[in-house]
């Protein structure tokens, strides 16, 4: 599973990804996180508003921060 953060670093793509570790060790899923802030590579997924959170190529959120618990239903 490839579990990606897109976003410049901003408070609210930090949260997102502190909410996708929250959900990964509640899974028990030992993964890692890439955190992808290069413009150009966040456009090629064609999204528009960041934060963004990507699982294994598929955009599940983009624009908001989830709560983990969301998180974990897309990750089971």
């Amino acid at each position: 599973m490839k579990i990606e953060v897109l976003g410049t670093g901003c408070p609210k793509c930090k949260m997102l990804h502190r909410n996708v570790e929250k959900a990964t060790e509640e899974l028990g899923i030992k993964q890692e996180i890439e955190h992808v802030t290069d413009i150009k590579k966040i456009m090629e997924y064609g999204v528009m508003m960041t934060p963004a959170l990507v699982v294994d190529g598929v955009i599940k959120c983009e624009g908001r921060v989830p709560e983990a618990k969301e998180i974990t239903g897309w990750l089971r």
